[in-house]
């Protein structure tokens, strides 16, 4: 297992070289750049080729690749020109990623809390109208697209329910500790802070939730299925154990394996950033930070964050792996 582990991160050394080298060439490849989002209409043909020439951007692709890595294995990767222009691209994926985190955390435990049982309960019924009626909210689910539901729940959920429709806080006195503001109000004892930074959470969640959960669910009804017409399922009913032993220790433990695979792939896409979503709650989180440095050509600040989102996506994927072994013990001995 350790040796496994070892080769799946040099394997990550090498996806993040390759990708950072296409990204570079890429990015400098759009339309527009950061010299005319700098200076937009004051943009002159002098102004442009002397920021051009302090920006570094006169120099060959590879030339500006190579000094770019000898900056990043410092920890500088160069300065935001539309994001939050001044700022340090590495200290604005610090400052956002949190928010990305606590978002995501949060869709796809709704995602879990209702896809799983969901499943289950459908596949035990199948056929039925609660299987039927499932199978519809799951398609629904997948159909709707995201940014459409999080403007109907910002517009109408919203007013109905008086809960707040942007931001991830609203403007109190809130100590910061971990930049997780659901986490700093319980470490600082400050639950208004937290129950507040909850409220902020809920529409955006749910939002970011619903195709999660339609996955979730699908594939959790199709293992169980799968499973429950096993022999060893009917030995263990013609034995005489209880429902909930046969439920806990014979169906879902054997239907978890591609449940996990695909939690983990949604976990490692909403990690990597929720851009229609964050966009329309003001979420500032990493995908709202995307979203604006496509707009601006934020070259540093976009680069950074699709390498990080690469890196989050790779590192879930490995935690799925290896959580193989605690599900199904004859993967350990492979």
């Amino acid at each position: 297992m350790l040796r496994y582990t070892i080769r799946r991160l040099i394997q990550l050394v090498g996806v993040v070289l390759v990708l950072s080298l296409l990204l570079f060439a890429w990015l400098r490849l759009l339309p527009g750049g950061p010299v005319s989002a700098l200076l937009g209409d004051r943009s002159t043909p002098e102004k442009a080729a002397e920021l051009t020439k302090q920006l570094g951007l006169d120099q060959p692709i590879f030339v500006q690749y190579f000094k770019f890595l000898g900056r990043a294995a410092t920890g500088d990767f160069g300065t935001s020109t539309g994001v939050q222009p001044g700022d340090s691209a590495l200290d604005i994926f610090l400052q956002r990623f949190p928010a990305t985190i606590e978002l995501s955390f949060f869709a796809i435990v709704i995602a879990i809390a209702v896809g799983v049982p969901l499943g289950y309960l459908a596949a035990k019924r199948r056929g039925g109208w609660f299987d039927n009626l499932s199978v519809i909210g799951s398609l629904i689910g997948v159909a709707v697209p995201v940014f459409f539901l999080a403007y109907l729940l910002k517009d109408v959920a919203s007013s109905a329910l008086g809960l707040p429709s942007s931001g991830r806080q609203d403007a109190i006195d809130a100590t910061r500790v971990t930049g997780f503001f659901t986490l700093d109000g319980i470490i600082t004892g400050e639950w208004d802070a937290t129950f507040n930074a909850l409220e902020h959470l809920i529409l955006p969640a749910i939002a970011l939730a619903t195709i999660p959960f339609a996955v979730i669910f699908r594939i959790t009804r199709a293992a169980v299925l799968d499973v429950l017409d096993e022999d060893f399922v009917r030995t263990a009913e013609s034995k005489g154990l209880t429902a909930p032993v046969i439920r806990r220790r014979h169906v879902l433990r054997n239907a978890m394996l591609p449940v996990v695979t695909t939690i983990g792939l949604q976990t490692g896409a909403l990690l990597s950033g929720a851009v229609l979503t964050e966009k329309v709650f003001s979420f500032a989180g990493v995908g709202e930070a995307l979203a604006i440095g496509f707009e601006r050509r934020d070259y540093p600040v976009l680069l950074l964050l699709i390498i990080m989102a690469a890196i989050v996506y790779v590192v879930v994927n490995l935690l799925v792996d290896l959580s193989y072994a605690l599900i199904d013990p004859r993967i350990r001995t492979r």
